[in-house]
């Protein structure tokens, strides 16, 4: 038998910003007119529809920087993304809404952000394939 490891994850706090229309996201925040999303620091972020049940969402993801990972790649898809191209060409985006939190350990909190989702709903977010 092998070596046994006992893993004390932790709580994480997510703190979440407020839901964004996704055309805020997608315009830059360099002239003031679209939204600021925390840049070069970790995450995760969901994607949901205004007209879906609130708890529902489209998309459930992590980044290592969120910036990057929601505007340059879900929203605007300059950058690779597993959902982002389905969600454009599937989607009405003038109807999602997004949000974002912080954190150290962005896999993690993926991780139990599926589980939760998976446990309420039977299965993982629309465009999510597997976590």
């Amino acid at each position: 038998m092998g070596e046994e490891a006992v893993l004390k994850i932790g709580t994480i706090t997510l703190d979440w910003s407020d839901w964004v229309p996704w055309g805020e996201v997608l315009t830059d925040n360099r002239g003031g007119a679209g939204v600021s999303i925390p840049n070069m620091i970790a995450g995760v972020y969901e994607v949901r529809s205004i007209d879906q049940d609130a708890d529902g969402r489209v998309y459930i993801g992590k980044a290592g920087d969120l910036r990057l990972r929601v505007r340059q790649g879900l929203v605007k898809g300059k950058l690779p993304h597993p959902g982002g191209r389905r969600i454009r060409e599937r989607e009405d985006v003038s109807r999602l809404v997004i949000r974002w939190a912080v954190t150290s350990r962005p896999a993690a909190a993926e991780e139990e952000l599926h589980r939760m989702y998976r446990a309420r709903f039977g299965h993982l977010p629309t465009y999510v394939l597997n976590s």
